[in-house]
């Protein structure tokens, strides 16, 4: 004779099991997460100064002062090493590169220094990707001549995607005062209906950015706003970051 008596099926409930879960899950979590470092713990814990140098971004002393390096850069994300550039190329000494008299751009064109691997083959050129080692010049670049006052800012334009070489060395050169030298440094050089266009006027031509020939406040401040700036900064800087 066969058995009628049914088999009794427990059914968990879902949220009931769910919560139990978590109540017996959570211990765990919470000693998993005091026993991981944060990534600025590991950082610090992992650097090597002694096989990667130093961690932090060099920035360049004296008259290079805007320009910058950064070792993580080729010893880690391109696993270079310490002997590739110390001590053939540089000396490993704080300041012994811009203390000698030919760490110049022209220097690293020529092949020395930086420009030893940055050929255009090996890396990228020294005369381009300028943003890859120089900073653009934070304060305020004032032109006394042949006008008293022209401003002009560097991160106004770095800000919108310009590069430097957008503007250097083409219609303007890296060097402190230069342009202002040049005696057609002028409005009517500048201006974007003259017969040829020169230095601001290339851009500034009524499609890439406003006409030359309008908003003159923008970039000309007068001898009243000079003052002003000069009460506000302290000091008279002319393009300073240009040396």
């Amino acid at each position: 004779m066969k058995s009628t008596q049914k088999k009794t099926t427990y059914i968990w409930p879902w949220p009931l099991f769910l919560i139990l879960f978590l109540f017996a899950a959570t211990p765990l979590v919470l000693v998993a997460a005091n026993e991981t470092p944060t990534s600025e713990q590991e950082s610090e814990e992992e650097w090597d100064e002694e096989a990667f140098g130093p961690k932090e971004r060099i920035h360049l002393a004296g008259k290079n002062e805007a320009t910058y390096f950064d070792h993580p850069t080729h010893t880690v994300d391109l696993k270079m090493e310490c002997e590739s550039c110390h001590d053939e190329l540089f000396e490993m000494e704080a300041g012994a590169a811009e203390a000698n008299g030919d760490f110049t751009m022209q220097s690293l064109k020529e092949g020395k220094y930086c420009g030893k691997c940055h050929d255009g083959e090996t890396a990228f050129h020294a005369y381009t990707n300028c943003g890859g080692c120089h900073e653009a010049p934070k304060e305020t670049i004032v032109f006394t001549k042949p006008v008293m006052a022209v401003i002009f800012d560097h991160l106004t334009h770095t800000d919108q995607g310009i590069d430097c070489e957008d503007c250097h060395k083409e219609f303007f050169k890296m060097k402190l005062t230069d342009t202002e030298a040049n005696a057609d440094f002028t409005m009517e050089s500048i201006y974007c209906d003259a017969r040829e266009v020169k230095y601001c006027g290339v851009c500034h031509d009524g499609e890439t950015a406003f006409p030359s020939t309008s908003r003159c406040n923008v970039c000309h401040i007068g001898v009243k706003g000079y003052n002003r700036l000069l009460k506000k900064g302290g000091k008279q800087r002319h393009g300073s970051g240009h040396k």
